[in-house]
């Protein structure tokens, strides 16, 4: 069974914060620290990872990461 996972990523040097979703939040992180070549996060890089939080339902991964994005 397949998990999601919402994060939360904080840019040490710019105090910038990206919230982002997936099912496999190594990889997703790799590709925010190194393997991206274009893209929001590859200007602020290093990242490193301040919150998580899984879910069964893409549905529900995808409602929460609305809500972290919209700050409520």
């Amino acid at each position: 069974m397949d998990e999601f996972v919402v994060y939360v990523l904080f840019s040490p040097s710019t105090g910038k914060t990206y919230t982002g979703m997936t099912f496999d939040l190594i990889t997703r992180f790799q590709f925010h620290n190194r393997k991206s070549t274009k893209g929001y996060t590859i200007k602020y890089r290093p990242w490193i990872v301040i919150h998580v939080e899984f879910f069964l339902v893409k549905k529900d991964a995808l409602t929460r990461e609305k809500e972290l994005k919209s700050g409520k």
